[in-house]
């Protein structure tokens, strides 16, 4: 047996072996120092790089030296040098397969994956699974609603839950896709085998599925339904609504979303913990403010620092791992920030909130948190404002709206003949909702949306209200039927700005 296949037999055993969450991983810091030593020295990629800045991995000894460290980019280094001198060793048949970005911040990205990445992945699922879920004692059916083929979201997650029902968890992986009629048929054949049915996809998707199965007379609460989402911030309300439709009892623990990307897979997992402190901070933006700095409410996850160690560099966040393609203070470029587990949990108590009331185990796991608001280049400027999608969100999802809208919108900002500027919604009607459907409907669905849109920018989004003047912050709204090929063509994943026209 040659090295190669000695290292994925000890990485099986050691996967198969552990029992979910473990010790308490430190901070993860003298890994992140072990794995840059090895990186230099077996990756050519990553020795041109830092020859080129003149940097002498040897000096590199303590923490301190490792945050002087070159940050490595996508631009810089990624595209950069040859595919195979990525790896370790130049080789990429080190890998046993390839997967591919989606493309949403310009040209598709091809990441080298071999089965040891998986299973790192695969923990961070265990933890959603066993944690949130608890399929370790339910017969779980998770449907992968995400797209597959090269692209990474689909293939991993199938990959990680077949793992896991290896591993001896009573779960069984259907794959339909991103395919409506295919996931509504799989529920419904295969569901009442099964305790629960977990529906694992990119939220507007997932929202699309459960409201066509509300239209067609689908029993969700007799499937027991959970969602193991991913890939975009979404909204307390929208996890109240869709909850809601999808006939879940539990906001804290039936539904989850993970912080992943094409570059290193899943970073990190929402848990029990996370999401009633989530919760609690949408109640009380004060103290969201106070420690997110930001009047938005991020993404907030749990991770182990001992696999995917994080840092903060001028308000964005660098991680680094392990891989196909090792990453050593990769700058991700999402904007974001950390804070340790103890501080997070002090936090709370000085705003009179104890989140672990109620939570023990796996609901509450002892690891540091992430807060992700996305990427800069989501936002549209409009009068000097930076306008984010999460700002529009929260109008779609009230109640009047979110009835006869799925959720997903493109937000621009247009000229007209005279050159005005304009910020711009095209939102994406319910399945089934007419675009003209009598005489004076359409117009006053677009009328709410924009009065609704304005109102929370103006509470939620403070340049927005002191920099744009009153005549212009009623914004253009056009409602479009849902599929629509031009602004939300199917099995795409949906992007929610254009740039400025």
């Amino acid at each position: 047996m040659d090295d190669r296949a000695q290292q994925v037999l000890a990485g099986l055993h050691e996967f198969y072996a552990a029992a979910p969450g473990g010790e308490d991983p430190g901070d993860g810091a003298d890994g992140a120092l072990r794995l840059f030593h090895e990186v230099a020295a077996t990756v050519p990629a990553y020795q041109a790089f830092l020859r080129d800045r003149g940097v002498d991995p040897a000096a590199v000894v303590s923490a301190a030296g490792f945050a002087r460290v070159p940050l490595l980019t996508k631009a810089d280094y990624h595209r950069r040098y040859p595919l195979p001198e990525l790896c370790r060793g130049g080789r990429l048949d080190g890998a046993e397969t390839v997967a591919v970005s989606s493309g949403s911040s310009g040209e598709p990205t091809v990441w080298p994956r071999s089965v040891l990445d998986e299973l790192v992945v695969a923990r961070r699922f265990e933890q959603a699974m066993v944690g949130s879920f608890r399929a370790d004692r339910r017969r779980t059916l998770v449907v992968v609603c995400f797209a597959l083929g090269s692209w990474v979201g689909g293939m991993y997650t199938a990959a990680a839950c077949r793992h896991l029902a290896a591993k001896g968890y009573p779960i069984t992986v259907a794959t339909p896709g991103n395919n409506v009629e295919e996931i509504l048929r799989v529920v419904q054949e295969l569901g009442p085998l099964f305790e629960q049915v977990v529906l694992a996809g990119y939220p507007p998707f997932v929202k699309n599925v459960v409201d066509a199965g509300r239209q067609r007379g689908v029993d969700w609460p007799g499937y027991s339904i959970r969602l193991l989402l991913a890939g975009e911030v979404f909204s307390e309300e929208w996890r109240t609504l869709v909850g809601a439709r999808a006939g879940m009892a539990d906001p804290l623990s039936d539904s989850v979303s993970l912080y992943g990307t094409a570059d290193a897979g899943v970073l990190g997992t929402e848990t029990p913990l996370s999401v009633t402190i989530r919760r609690f901070l949408a109640g009380r933006p004060d103290a969201a403010r106070a420690l997110f700095g930001d009047p938005r409410l991020p993404t907030l996850v749990q991770y182990d620092p001992a696999t995917r160690y994080f840092e903060t560099h001028d308000g964005t966040l660098l991680f680094t791992g392990d891989g196909g393609i090792p990453l050593v203070r990769y700058h991700i470029a999402d904007e974001g920030g950390l804070i340790s587990h103890g501080a997070m949990l002090a936090f709370c108590r000085t705003h009179g909130f104890d989140p672990t009331t109620g939570l023990e185990g796996a609901a509450a796991p002892h690891l540091p948190f992430v807060w992700v608001f996305g990427r800069s280049l989501f936002t549209v400027s409009y009068f000097g404002a930076n306008i984010y999608p999460e700002n529009v969100t929260v109008a779609l999802e009230r109640a009047g709206i979110s009835d006869w809208v799925t959720g997903k919108f493109v937000l621009q900002v247009v000229s007209d003949q005279d050159e005005e500027r304009r910020l711009s919604i095209v939102a994406e009607l319910a399945p089934g909702v007419a675009a003209q459907d009598g005489q004076d409907r359409p117009a006053a669905r677009t009328a709410l949306l924009a009065e609704a849109i304005r109102e929370e920018l103006l509470r939620l989004n403070s340049e927005f209200a002191n920099y744009v003047p009153a005549a212009y912050q009623t914004p253009q709204v056009e409602l479009r039927a849902a599929g629509d090929p031009d602004y939300f063509p199917p099995q795409v994943k949906h992007r929610y700005t254009r740039p400025d026209s």
